[in-house]
């Protein structure tokens, strides 16, 4: 009773400092982009044009978000940042808990330090005090890393224990609830999804089809389809506005080479000594970018680490976007875990008889805690170097990943090819 009790003390004092860390944010990064995004709304509500105020929102997250444009900005503040430390814990149960069980640990203790570490990272800091949407995002997307394992599991229990039990009652509402639970056949949703909220996640939908996980790229798209279409059937005025406005217009996100755009193109834009990126060199390197960080996440996908080709491709949609700000960096928490893992998988390795390593792993470990510092420090120091540019894209080209840790494909079960017996028997003992 006396353990319950200090835990659920525990609990609450972290709440209560998470919430304290929350007011902080806001208080600091003012809510700006929400500002602009909520009069937007709630001036679209009142019958004027969506996109007058300089919102980039595509009209799916606009009709989201009409509701509580109807509340004071505060409040809807509060709503989003409790939401986006909602989607952040439960990312982290997926991305975190694993790693922890793996080594023996308490999910209970390592899921809130690993949140305690990411709340006060820069990304972090910034979607919840400007108001974006990315940590939802990335919720989003990893319940269909998660689908993609579950989705894995059933198929290599299927291939060993196939059939249902009889037990099971057949067409109950709550069996094909669990079933569609157990089996991931959800895969594909939360990126679909994402993409109607966002469009950078159809990126995601890419690498399905690059990876040939055609049922969740098929789940994906139509669900992004459908939501788009609902949102031109209940505002084709504003679907419209947002194409011929916002999809075209770059330059409507902010200048390209304002020192907090920490993409490639703001980075060659600052080595050039210009507002903007010459198109042709910033097309040439985003492609080559994009080609790498896909086949990366194939290999990655290969080897069995599906978290770390998600994580690839997300560090590569943020590196060849023309416009990467610090809350789309959201990326750069799961590749830090994973070179924590790394670290920690070598050690263990080289602990192993015939395998004496003094120092293995280190080379991981340090990796990851520079890039956790660099990614805490303030932003007008780290961006005046381009820090986190630089950051994103030595991730995006070296970041390993862990053979077997988070497959989304079962393994192949060969048949076991019989003895052959020669015709002529060869010498007794051979």
């Amino acid at each position: 009773m006396q353990h319950v009790r200090t835990r659920s003390v525990m609990v609450g004092l972290g709440c209560l400092a998470a919430l304290w860390a929350v007011g902080l944010f806001l208080e600091a990064y003012g809510v700006l982009d929400l500002a602009v995004d909520h009069a937007a709304v709630r001036d679209w509500l009142a019958g004027a044009d969506l996109y007058s105020h300089g919102t980039g929102r595509p009209p799916v997250a606009a009709l989201l978000m009409a509701p509580a444009a109807l509340l004071p900005l505060t409040v809807t503040a509060w709503l989003l940042a409790l939401a986006g430390l909602a989607a952040l814990v439960l990312a982290l149960v997926a991305l975190a808990g694993p790693v922890a069980r793996r080594y023996g640990r308490s999910r209970l203790v390592a899921v809130p330090a690993a949140a305690a570490l990411a709340l006060v990272s820069e990304p972090v800091r910034a979607v919840l005090g400007l108001g974006h949407l990315d940590l939802l995002l990335l919720c989003l997307i990893t319940a269909d890393v998660v689908a993609l394992r579950r989705s894995a599991w059933a198929r290599r229990r299927a291939a060993w224990w196939p059939g249902a039990p009889a037990s099971r009652t057949p067409g109950a509402r709550p069996e094909q609830l669990r079933r569609v639970w157990s089996t991931g056949s959800w895969a594909g949703v939360g990126i679909g999804i994402a993409t109607a909220l966002a469009l950078g996640p159809a990126l995601f939908i890419v690498y399905l089809g690059v990876t040939r996980q055609w049922r969740a790229a098929i789940t994906a798209t139509g669900t992004a389809v459908t939501l788009m279409l609902g949102g031109l059937l209940i505002a084709p005025g504003a679907t419209g506005a947002w194409f011929s406005t916002v999809l075209f217009q770059v330059d409507r996100a902010g200048p390209i080479g304002d020192p907090a755009n920490q993409s490639l193109a703001g980075l060659l834009a600052r080595l050039y000594d210009s507002s903007s990126t010459p198109v042709l060199v910033w097309l040439s390197f985003a492609v080559l970018l994009l080609a790498v960080g896909l086949i990366r996440a194939r290999a990655a996908h290969t080897d069995g680490d599906e978290i770390a080709a998600f994580t690839l491709v997300g560090l590569a949609g943020a590196a060849a976007a023309p416009v990467s700000t610090s809350h789309k960096l959201v990326w750069v928490l799961p590749a830090v875990l994973i070179l924590l893992d790394a670290a920690a998988r070598s050690r263990s390795g080289a602990r192993r008889p015939g395998r004496p390593r003094r120092f293995a792993g280190l080379g991981y470990a340090s990796a990851a805690v520079v890039t956790y510092l660099v990614f805490v420090l303030p932003p007008q120091w780290a961006e005046g170097w381009n820090a986190y540019a630089f950051a994103v894209l030595a991730l995006m080209n070296a970041l390993p990943w862990r053979p077997g840790a988070a497959p989304a494909t079962p393994p192949v079960r060969r048949p076991v090819a019989p003895a052959r017996v020669p015709a002529i028997p060869g010498p007794r003992g051979s």
